[in-house]
Formats: structure tokens, C-alpha cells, sequence
């Protein structure tokens, strides 16, 4: 004889199904928190690793901007040590020049005339003197015009006092030409080595 099982086996079914699909949904929603909470922990070592490297940018750009600041100080003393060394170096090639402008100034200096007084401002000579007569005052200037130290002679005064019979006291202005001595040195002519036959 067959039998005949009575029990509600479907009710059975559905709630074996129910909690099976209970079991993968509670089994995904975990699966799925601790995929976001994976994530998570990902995304905050991720952030703090960029944090971090971010912090030591800022640091290396602090040493870099200290560092280049240094730079333009070290710059900034090597413009002005430079200068102190043109100024030098100025000096030491006008040393000379002063004892060839004396030189020069005995040289061109024609007789009958006397100077009582020799001014400098700069590169400007002031000259004050006495000459015979005014005649020798202007071959003066132009011996100044062909030196190779001095340039530009002007005149400012020659007066004959009625009772002086010294000759005409004038005053005279000239400029010291500069770098004379290469100019001199250019303009010197070259020796010829006579040849021996």
C-alpha cells in the first residue's frame, strides 16, 4: 500500500529556502562590509602614505627655499666682491697714471710759462699759472690738445694786470684722458730690426 506523507512538505521547503537565502544574504551583507571596510582601511593607509609624502615635499621645498636663498645671498656677496675688485683693480691702474700726468704736464709745459697751482676733481685738472704772454698761454693749450694724458683744454681767464710785469695770469682747465698709457703705447711706433748685410 502506497503511502501518503501528510506533512506539510512544501512549508517545509519554503522555509529551508527562506533560510538558506537568509544565510547568503546575511553571508553578502557581511562579505560586503568587510569589503568596504577593507576598502576603507585602503583608502585612509593610501591618504596617510600621500599625507605623509606630502609633508616631506613641504619639508624638502623649505630646505630647497633655504638653500636657494643662501644661493642669492652667496650672489649678492659675489656681485659686491666683484665691485670691491673693479674698484681695486682701478685703483691699482691709475696709480701709475698720476706720474705720467705730472710727466706730461712738465713735458708740454712751454717756456715762459709758470704754473703757481695744479687742482683735481675727478678726471678734471684745473691749472693756474703765469706766462709772458697770452701767445704762450695758447701754445700751452694746444700742447694739451696733442697729449696722449690730457684732452680738452679750456680756458677760462687770462688777465694782464697793469702794474704786473710778470706777463698774464691765467687759469686753465683740462681733462685727464683715460687709459692714456694704452693710448700711448698704440701710438708709439714700432722698432724696425735693421737687417745686417
Amino acid at each position: 500500500m502506497p503511502r501518503i506523507n501528510l506533512l506539510p512538505w512544501r512549508d517545509e521547503e519554503r522555509k529551508e529556502r527562506k533560510l538558506k537565502f537568509l544565510v547568503a544574504l546575511g553571508g553578502s551583507a557581511v562579505a560586503a562590509c568587510l569589503v568596504v571596510f577593507v576598502g576603507y582601511l585602503m583608502l585612509d593607509s593610501m591618504v596617510s602614505a600621500q599625507d605623509a609624502r606630502n609633508e616631506r615635499l613641504k619639508q624638502e621645498i623649505a630646505e630647497l627655499d633655504k638653500q636657494i636663498e643662501k644661493i642669492n645671498s652667496l650672489e649678492a656677496d659675489k656681485a659686491r666682491f666683484i665691485a670691491r675688485m673693479d674698484v681695486i683693480e682701478k685703483l691699482q691702474r691709475s696709480r701709475p697714471e698720476i706720474v705720467h700726468v705730472f710727466d706730461e704736464i712738465v713735458k708740454q709745459l712751454p717756456d715762459g710759462v709758470y704754473l703757481t697751482a695744479i687742482t683735481q676733481t675727478g678726471t678734471r685738472l684745473k691749472f693756474e699759472g703765469v706766462a709772458q704772454s697770452s701767445t704762450r698761454v695758447s701754445t700751452f693749450m694746444r700742447n694739451i690738445d696733442g697729449s696722449s694724458y690730457l684732452k680738452n683744454p679750456e680756458l677760462e681767464v687770462v688777465e694782464t694786470k697793469k702794474n704786473q710785469d710778470t706777463g698774464a695770469s691765467f687759469i686753465l682747465f683740462a681733462d685727464q684722458a683715460v687709459g692714456a698709457e694704452e693710448q700711448s703705447e698704440a701710438k708709439k711706433p714700432k722698432r724696425r730690426v735693421a737687417s745686417g748685410g
